[in-house]
């Protein structure tokens, strides 16, 4: 038999309802008789997401990123003197590639 506890049994009981039923495992919370939620205890919780670091609600930074929150890239003085310089860098460090013969 499932662990189910309803709403109405929580708001009479409280916690001790929770703790009551987390000693049989997870505890389905039915609402309406329809299942609503489910109570794990931290130590099933943590061994259900793993070493996962914690998910925080909005946007990763990659996302944040992506989205250009300053505007097309290139539209301010630094980042087009940033870009000249990488090229600059770029052409510096590119091989040197040997002047090709040409036959006539």
């Amino acid at each position: 038999m499932a662990n189910i506890l309803t709403v109405a049994m929580l708001k009479r009981r409280g916690m001790a309802a929770i703790e009551e039923g987390l000693r049989h495992g997870p505890i389905h919370i039915a609402k309406r008789n329809k299942p609503a939620t489910v109570v794990l205890s931290e130590d099933e919780y943590s061994r259900l997401i793993g070493n996962q670091p914690e998910q925080l609600p909005g946007q990763t930074a990659l996302q944040w990123l992506l989205s250009n929150p300053f505007g097309p890239r290139g539209s301010c003085p630094r980042d087009r003197r940033l870009s000249q310089r990488l090229a600059a860098e770029l052409e510096d460090n590119a091989p040197q590639r040997p002047a090709l013969a040409v036959c006539k």
